[in-house]
């Protein structure tokens, strides 16, 4: 049972990341000056997500 519960948690966390990514790749496609900014908000983003799977994790071991 707790490894369906992290891999729900990592399936979450993969498609949160891929969601982040494919946005800021339209962002810098569309204004490349900006892309300093976006890709230190991306890197932020992913580590929350991450931050959340890792929650997950501990969760559903308990």
């Amino acid at each position: 049972m707790n490894v369906i519960g992290y891999g729900i948690c990592v399936v979450g966390a993969a498609l949160g990341i891929g969601i982040a990514a494919n946005a800021v790749a339209n962002s810098m496609a569309r204004q490349p000056e900006v892309q300093g900014r976006l890709f230190t908000v991306f890197i932020l983003a992913s580590a929350f997500i991450e931050a959340l799977c890792l929650i997950g994790f501990v969760v559903s071991i308990m």
